[in-house]
């Protein structure tokens, strides 16, 4: 798709329905993919599933793996294994808010000897091109809409 300003532009929808607490049912927008469920951990919610700050710290994680498991594959280097393992640190900020401060991912492909040097270009070159990572590395602008729900009235 291209915006009025001629950018190309892609959309992701997913949906979140409350089932009870602070439990949530995700729809992904995606054909046969499963539902999940997000809840926030003790003593707010019960912690049946994961909560933002999780997903956050996974979608970096996932996105900078691929990212590297395309780049090796575009250099013909083939993986044998991969593990990443990412750790958000959550602080509170100077007005006493808890927000992600940090969040450090280590990545552990396995790859055949002899592939350092299109490893080490990949290295160089393969977090530039992570979506995920380079966008909350520079901030991403978030607006917030209201709908009203059904059978209410709006009070202001």
């Amino acid at each position: 798709m291209t915006d009025a300003s001629g950018d190309e532009t892609q959309t992701v929808d997913v949906q979140l329905v409350r089932r009870d607490g602070y439990r949530f049912e995700v729809s992904w927008g995606l054909p046969g993919a499963s539902t999940e469920f997000l809840d926030e951990p003790s003593p707010l919610g019960s912690g049946t599933g994961p909560n933002a700050s999780r997903l956050v710290a996974a979608a970096v994680a996932h996105c900078l793996s691929s990212s590297l498991l395309f780049c090796l594959a575009k250099s013909r280097v083939s993986v044998e294994g991969m593990h990443a393992t990412a750790r958000a640190e959550i602080r509170r900020n100077e007005r006493g808010r808890w927000r992600l401060a940090h969040i450090t991912v280590e990545l552990a492909p396995t790859i055949p000897h002899g592939s350092a040097p299109p490893f080490e270009r990949c290295q160089s070159l393969f977090e530039d091109f992570c979506i995920v990572t380079e966008s909350i590395r520079h901030g991403i602008p978030v607006d917030v809409t209201w709908r009203e729900a059904p059978g209410q009235t709006k009070t202001a």
